[in-house]
């Protein structure tokens, strides 16, 4: 079932002109009611800063607050701090980062609606695999993923297919691959291996 966001389901004039907009460009968003009240947004590939600007203006067309982390220094610099924190972003203190996880799972579940996105990648360029903290959060928090790509080749905006997790780690990637096949980004060749570092877990 691929959905693709009709205007007439939109009722804030701020979302259809951000659907508009995706439109104008050649854009489609395809999209799926969530799954529950909390998760994770696992967004891939990321190749290009194009990707932000495409996927706050989805955001906006959603009408969904969407979050997303960032280290805490960021959040203390004037303006600038304040602009993330509308913009959605949470602050990470990675200078503790023994429980990082089970704080931010503990934050997931005392709020009442939570959805975070994250890039596995951790960055544009190429790595030859994927960072395994948003899969180490979800199983702690025992929230699903929610597969979201960037298809640059057919302009697709893809926020629909879902991945509850099982704990095993090869059968969860396996499934994280399948919901990801075929979809390219800006710049195919930067893109990472959906795999984990075995070394750093």
């Amino acid at each position: 079932m691929q959905d693709e966001l009709k205007l007439a389901s939109l009722p804030g004039a701020g979302q259809r002109l951000a659907l508009k907009l995706l439109n104008l460009f050649g854009w489609r968003l395809l999209y799926r009611p969530l799954p529950g009240p909390r998760g994770i947004c696992v967004i891939y590939p990321h190749t290009s800063n194009w990707d932000f600007v495409i996927g706050m203006v989805g955001k906006w067309a959603l009408g969904l607050h969407f979050r997303w982390l960032a280290k805490d220094s960021l959040f203390k610099i004037p303006l600038l701090g304040r602009w993330f924190s509308a913009m959605g972003g949470d602050p990470v203190d990675r200078s503790a980062p023994t429980g990082m996880i089970q704080r931010q799972a503990a934050r997931m579940h005392a709020a009442e609606w939570y959805w975070v996105g994250i890039t596995p990648e951790g960055t544009r360029g190429y790595r030859p695999y994927w960072k395994s903290g948003f899969y180490h959060l979800a199983l702690e928090a025992k929230v699903p993923l929610c597969l979201v790509y960037l298809d640059y080749p057919n302009k697709i905006l893809a926020v629909r297919d879902h991945v509850f997790l099982s704990g095993d780690q090869e059968t969860d990637l396996a499934a994280i691959r399948a919901g990801f096949a075929g979809h390219e980004g800006l710049h195919p060749e930067d893109a990472a291996p959906i795999q984990f570092n075995d070394k750093r877990g």
